[in-house]
């Protein structure tokens, strides 16, 4: 009963968080600002699918967050490169 209360509430937070990331990536007025709210965003979004996959009881929506967490970070590694560089590949 609280737990699903909890859950829901937790969702529904995470939710408003990723729509005002989704705000700061489009209207950010510099660059490393919209690299910090796409960060943000998939971090946000590991968050939820492992809220979903508790309120679901399901293991795959796990899997899924490690997914997005690992390809969540190699993109923001190759943006940062990209940013500095001007190249992602040597």
């Amino acid at each position: 009963m609280i737990l699903d209360w909890a859950l829901n509430f937790a969702l529904g937070a995470v939710a408003l968080a990723m729509l005002l990331c989704g705000w700061r990536l489009l209207r950010g007025p510099t660059l490393p600002d919209r690299i910090l709210a796409l960060d943000t965003l998939y971090i946000n979004a590991v968050a939820l699918a492992v809220l979903a996959g508790l309120q679901a009881r399901s293991a795959l929506l796990f899997e899924a967050a490690l997914i997005i967490a690992l390809l969540g970070f190699a993109s923001t590694v190759a943006l940062a490169r990209f940013v500095s560089r001007g190249d992602v590949m040597e």
